[in-house]
């Protein structure tokens, strides 16, 4: 009798995100413990609440938190929010200019980027992928993703908070050299690609 072959494997996960459920999640500094803060659902910008969960305590997530310090985290209830399972991971370098795509542990793609200058780096650390917006300024390109991330040298910019973003340009020329006020700019078709593909909370190393 020949045994029946193996289900195929169920797709490994890179990680865990979090969307808000309801117009408000309370982030606590511990859990059980006191309100660290209160976060309005959706985003000023229109894309909903959305976490990379970090780790797992009974009814508890730790979270990471898109706000200064960078590598921020906090404690939401579980039941605050609908969990997600990642497949997609990026990987920056600030050196080569480069971004590494990956689906599980594979390598999909590599682009090549615009980082920040010497004087306004790009961030390094671990991220993710907070939102996603149409911009009115060309300059962005047609897509732009929102990263956790936060310039280590500029407070604000453009009106906003000096929030890091991953979007397209109306420079091409500039793509492959470290010319930006530390955001990491594609070219158009590129941000396009991943604009279509990558889901909020996908994890985003800057190296």
């Amino acid at each position: 009798m020949t045994p029946s072959p193996a289900p195929p494997a169920a797709p490994a996960s890179v990680g865990t995100s979090a969307t808000a459920n309801s117009a408000q999640v309370t982030v606590y500094g511990a859990p059980g413990g006191a309100i660290a803060t209160t976060l309005s659902n959706p985003q000023p910008s229109g894309a909903p609440l959305t976490f990379l969960v970090a780790a797992k305590e009974g009814a508890w997530l730790q979270v990471d938190l898109a706000q200064r310090p960078n590598g921020s985290t906090g404690w939401i209830k579980a039941d605050a929010v609908t969990l997600h399972s990642l497949q997609y991971s990026l990987r920056a370098s600030t050196e080569q200019n480069t971004l590494s795509l990956y689906k599980n542990a594979t390598l999909v793609k590599t682009f090549t980027i615009a980082t920040g200058t010497g004087g306004t780096p790009t961030p390094h650390g671990s991220f993710y992928l907070t939102e996603l917006l149409a911009p009115t300024n060309t300059g962005y390109g047609p897509y732009a993703f929102g990263l956790s991330a936060f310039s280590d040298v500029l407070n604000s910019f453009g009106g906003g908070p000096g929030q890091i973003g991953l979007h397209g340009t109306d420079d091409a020329a500039s793509i492959g050299r470290s010319v930006s006020h530390g955001c990491i700019r594609l070219t158009n078709p590129d941000i396009t690609e991943l604009a279509n593909l990558l889901p909020l909370g996908t994890p985003i190393s800057i190296e």
